[in-house]
């Protein structure tokens, strides 16, 4: 498949063969999350944003495996690195029992390994201080340790802070801090001890409310950490205002409470900047990364992480030695191409375009919304943002859902012009189909 060329073609979603892959996966698998019976067929060409499914479609895919996959598929910028190696088996070690050398010494083997990955991840937070990194295997894990360590850095650990809104995680303890989808939650226990003001300065205000020394109801010392997303995404793509974060930051300033910055969809270059907190006069403690690292990553000083052993641990911890190596990779395209200014460029493009969009589409699209490639189209119902979906795939355009009514696209960092012209018109297309 030549990226340059490649047209989304469907005949039939899904078609015979897909259902048949969908069927089987089902024989065994637990009910979850998935969006639409679209299979994506590894043995056919792929390129970019461009992927085939086991009947021959060919689909535009702008949501990057919801931002796992920032180089889109087979991109030459981390395959031909890939291919310069002769991996072995096994590629996960019990990384927090072993180490691993990737032949050499450190500053001359060709191979980056774990430690290479938490070596880059200080260089790119060196700017907020941070020196120190926890590898595990998912975001949601990275949320729990860096829960842990704040709990543990704090001398009366009693409260922690969220907003409305948030999502961080499937695993029991972050599922304490969403506050997004009530079937998230519903009769799993919880954490005690949370709480949750508004995203917005409102809830700065009642914030502080809570923490005021004399009036308030939050003793500030008790609070162990207070997190957000810097751009919400399950929450719908909610981009604060400067005036929010710079609010949140000089208050967590002034009572002395760790903030984590829950980077997993928006860090690692997808808004323009290495990380999203980088848009903002903003100052996190913590910052947690997984989707487009491969593994999950749990990012602080030395400060604040526990200096004692076995209070962190994970059996794969540090030990993923594969996608350590595509971590790595992934942050050096980044840097070596440029794509940071790239995706800022390409996604004023698109948020342009999708303006354009609006202007056409008054009744059904409210507003459209973007930072880099981290963008967004509210519509007026849910009902309609689904139907859109749905018309989209049809159409060969893959989309996804957030929010309410909310539809998310993230397109490559290195994403073409010619391709985001294909995505708007397949996406004009399929609101004129749902509105006729």
């Amino acid at each position: 498949m030549q990226r340059q060329k490649a047209e989304p073609t469907v005949q039939q979603l899904p078609g015979p063969k897909a259902r048949e892959w969908v069927e089987f996966h089902h024989e065994a698998a637990a009910t979850s999350t998935y969006v639409y019976d679209f299979v994506w067929d590894i043995t056919e060409d792929a390129a970019g944003p461009f992927c085939t499914d086991p009947d021959g479609n060919v689909l535009l895919d702008f949501t990057s495996h919801v931002a796992a996959a920032p180089l889109g598929y087979n991109n030459p910028k981390l395959m031909d690195k890939l291919r310069e190696f002769d991996l072995v088996d096994p590629l996960k070690i019990a990384g927090q029992d072993f180490y691993v050398s990737t032949g050499g010494t450190p500053e001359d083997t060709e191979l980056p390994g774990p430690a290479h990955l938490m070596n880059t991840l200080t260089e790119i937070t060196d700017q907020y201080g941070m020196d120190t990194v926890f590898l595990s295997n998912s975001g949601a894990e990275a949320v729990e340790n860096a829960m842990k360590i704040c709990y543990d850095n704090c001398e009366q650990p009693k409260y922690g802070l969220t907003f409305e809104g948030a999502f961080h995680g499937r695993t029991l303890g972050t599922l304490s801090l969403n506050r997004s989808k009530s079937v998230h939650r519903r009769d799993f226990p919880e954490l005690s001890g949370i709480h949750d003001v508004p995203h917005s300065m409102a809830g700065v205000d009642r914030l502080r409310e809570k923490l005021d020394p004399e009036h308030g109801h939050i003793p500030p010392e008790q609070v162990a950490f207070l997190i957000l997303e810097p751009v919400q995404g399950e929450g719908g793509y909610q981009i604060p205002e400067p005036e929010f974060m710079r609010a949140v930051n000089d208050l967590c300033t002034e009572h002395d409470i760790p903030i984590i910055a829950d980077e997993i969809q928006s860090g690692v270059g997808r808004t323009g900047e290495m990380w999203a907190s980088d848009h903002y006069d903003f100052e996190p403690d913590v910052i947690t990364s997984a989707k487009a690292l491969r593994v999950g990553a749990t990012i602080s000083s030395t400060d604040i992480f526990p200096a004692e052993k076995s209070r962190l641990s994970s059996t794969w911890g540090a030990g993923d030695i594969l996608s350590s190596i595509q971590g790595t990779l992934t942050v050096a395209a980044i840097r070596e191409h440029d794509l940071l200014s790239h995706a800022t460029q390409a996604g004023e493009r698109f948020v342009g375009q999708l303006e354009e969009l609006q202007a056409s589409h008054p009744e059904s699209v409210v507003d459209v919304r973007g930072l880099g490639l981290m963008t967004a189209i509210e519509f007026d119902t849910k009902d309609r943002r689904e139907a859109v979906v749905d018309a989209a795939l049809q159409r060969g355009l893959l989309t996804l859902g957030c929010g309410q009514k909310t539809l998310r696209l993230l397109p490559p960092l290195d994403v073409h012009e010619r391709e985001l012209d294909i995505a708007v018109d397949l996406l004009d297309d399929a609101i004129d189909h749902v509105e006729s």
